[in-house]
């Protein structure tokens, strides 16, 4: 069964104004999945294939020869060296079409399941020519098959607009931390196997594919046991002296690794709001898995029921939201840049900022629904001397509605739409 991805629209969109088109994505996110469905009419390769692969080593003019264009080119990563030979091609055809005063129609659609080596070849020989795209696993936006969706705006305005979309499609709390639990890995939510299989499966995969060519053979299990570690950490701050601690490992070894695993896109950072140097802001960044599921399985959690109960709730409740949200911008093909958490010497701590270039959106994500007071925390922002929007508390709420003047509880459903 194929789930619609919301990012469909912005690939066919790309799609009539680039000659290159290349998706990144962490392991069986789905991307030659999407990639075949959106684009069925155009061949697909993949260099997974002894001989295709032997075939771009040898001869990569010839290759591209010999299937022609478009061409939807799968493990790419395999054959580095045929991203020249695309390089050559598309700068031909852009000339040609410039003199002919024509834009250039679409050539290569490139995709990889080692995102790390993918992005540093493209870098190196595509850069400038090809649109990048970012997949993840499946939003709840997709899995709940909601024919609508948009990046998060955190603009009253907006949300009540959305509110009106949303209708009364709202989940409990206990149904939020069974789809935090599932997570949104297409074929473990697609075909409901079995989870522990799924996801010792899909790591032992990753290290033996992707990293094992970066770190020795001899610190495999030690990265495993770095990557369970980091897990726990989700939502937290990063303290690189504090893993190395815990793992076994330099400080400069955590911070190498904690890398490969953003590349990868297991993880994203989330940088501190700072503005203006300042010695009272924290400067290490957050730390988010962007799968709830395999961090769960990665943190031993057996169940969603002992997940809503443990003392790793609100991490994985706030781990859900900013991945949703996350996953909301790359879907509309929007930069995460305007993402931002807050935390000084004082103890003052916003969990995560919109920047709208001329003001900011502060956010509280809380997995209760008690009624807290957020204008304190919110209100230490004005010293940037930047307008400070209405804040939010994302929960479990049904409906957007005000704490106060200064802050509206803001139901987690609505991210997405």
């Amino acid at each position: 069964m194929y789930i619609k991805r919301d990012i469909e629209e912005k690939l066919l969109q790309a799609s009539k104004e680039f000659a290159s088109i290349t998706v990144y994505g962490s392991r069986q996110v789905g991307k030659s999945t999407l990639l075949a469905h959106v684009f069925s009419d155009i061949q697909m390769i993949s260099l997974d294939d002894i001989e295709v692969r032997d075939y771009a080593l040898r001869d990569p003019k010839g290759l591209l020869k010999y299937y022609s264009y478009p061409l939807i080119i799968d493990e790419i990563q395999k054959a580095p060296i045929l991203l020249e030979a695309i390089k050559e091609m598309i700068d031909k055809k852009k000339q040609e079409a410039l003199k002919c005063g024509k834009r250039i129609e679409l050539m290569y659609i490139l995709c990889g399941s080692n995102q790390f080596e993918l992005q540093q070849a493209v870098v190196e020989s595509l850069a400038g020519r090809t649109c990048i795209f970012n997949l993840t696993s499946f939003s709840f936006n997709e899995i709940k098959g909601r024919n609508i969706h948009s990046s998060f705006n955190p603009s009253i305005t907006e949300l009540f607009k959305k509110e009106a979309m949303l209708g009364k499609e709202t989940r409990s709390r206990k149904q939020i931390f069974e789809d935090i639990f599932i997570g949104g890995m297409p074929e473990y939510v697609v075909t409901n196997m079995n989870r522990d299989m799924f996801f010792k499966s899909y790591i032992s995969t990753y290290i033996e594919k992707d990293v094992k060519k970066i770190i020795s053979v001899s610190k495999e299990t030690t990265f495993l046991n770095f990557v369970k570690y980091v897990a726990l950490r989700t939502g937290c701050q990063i303290d690189y002296n504090d893993i190395s601690r815990n793992v076994g490992i330099d400080s400069r070894t955590a911070k190498g690794w904690i890398s490969i695993l953003e590349s990868s896109g297991i993880i994203k950072l989330i940088q501190p709001y700072c503005p203006n140097v300042s010695d009272r802001i924290i400067k290490s960044n957050k730390l988010y898995f962007m799968d709830t599921g395999l961090c769960a399985y990665l943190c031993g959690i057996p169940s969603a029921e002992i997940l809503e109960k443990s003392a790793f709730a609100g991490q994985f409740y706030e781990t859900y939201v900013v991945s949703e949200i996350i996953k909301s911008f790359y879907n509309s093909y929007e930069s995460i840049d305007k993402l931002y958490y807050y935390r000084d010497r004082d103890q003052y701590e916003v969990d995560l900022i919109i920047d709208s270039f001329d003001s900011i959106y502060p956010i509280e994500i809380k997995k209760g629904i008690n009624p807290v007071s957020c204008t304190k925390k919110f209100t230490v922002l004005k010293k940037y001397n930047k307008k400070v929007n209405i804040g939010l508390v994302i929960d479990s709420s049904e409906k957007v509605f005000p704490i106060n003047d200064e802050v509206y509880y803001c139901p987690i459903d609505i991210i997405g739409l």
